[in-house]
């Protein structure tokens, strides 16, 4: 007897930075659990070296860096992709029924 094994699909998503907000603490970048982030060699206009996205690929859209962040410097949104919902993708959607025609 083979047994079906559903194949939940990672997600994946975007890093945002706002380089003027950003301190340079290095929270988001060493709390990533799949190395997105790494520190930028350019300055912000603060003077600190904000952090910077070098392996977007691997964003599994986990939240700690929006989690550790003091400055509320960096935030992630969901890569959308054309080929419709994919298991488990429901529950990030909203509900935008109108509960009087359902």
């Amino acid at each position: 007897m083979t047994r079906q094994v559903k194949r939940w699909k990672v997600p994946q998503g975007h890093v945002y930075v706002s380089d003027d907000i950003c301190k340079g603490c290095g929270f988001c970048i060493e709390y990533c659990p799949r190395n997105v982030l790494a520190p930028a060699k350019r300055f912000n206009v603060k003077g600190y070296h904000p952090p910077e996205v070098v392996d977007a690929d691997a964003c599994v859209m986990c939240g700690f860096c929006e989690l550790v962040c003091p400055d509320f410097a960096i935030w992630t949104e969901k890569q959308t992709s054309s080929g419709g919902d994919e298991p488990g993708e429901a529950a990030h959607h909203q509900n935008t029924e109108d509960p009087k025609t359902r």
